[in-house]
């Protein structure tokens, strides 16, 4: 009978608590370019990236890339609703006069939402 007095607040801890650790920031998502592309003023390298945005006023948001958790960029651009789920991460690049890419788009694995970049 101690037993179970002594395990019951570790259960009702346990309960509370694995929600929160296993809860992802809904405004966040990793990406991945294979080439170079600009975001804003900044010229990505080929690698891994998280974006992070804030809501500002209606769909607008401020996004910050990330690498290895240090920011590396911030610009300014739109969420957009999807009829269904992105079936992968992807990035939409469009080209430039000066012969590079800026990323366009970008949209994240099993989730309906993506970030329009400049909007």
């Amino acid at each position: 009978m101690k037993s179970v007095q002594y395990l019951a607040p570790f259960a009702v801890a346990v309960l509370v608590l694995t929600p929160a650790a296993f809860a992802k920031n809904k405004n966040e998502g990793n990406f991945s370019l294979n080439e170079a592309a600009r975001v804003g003023t900044t010229e990505l390298q080929p690698g891994n990236y998280k974006a992070e945005w804030k809501p500002e006023s209606g769909d607008s948001v401020k996004i910050d890339i990330l690498q290895h958790g240090k920011p590396v960029a911030t610009v300014e651009g739109k969420l957009k609703e999807m009829a269904q789920p992105s079936a992968y991460d992807a990035v939409t690049t469009k080209p430039l006069s000066d012969n590079t890419k800026a990323i366009e788009e970008i949209e994240f694995d099993s989730r309906k939402d993506a970030l329009v970049i400049g909007e």
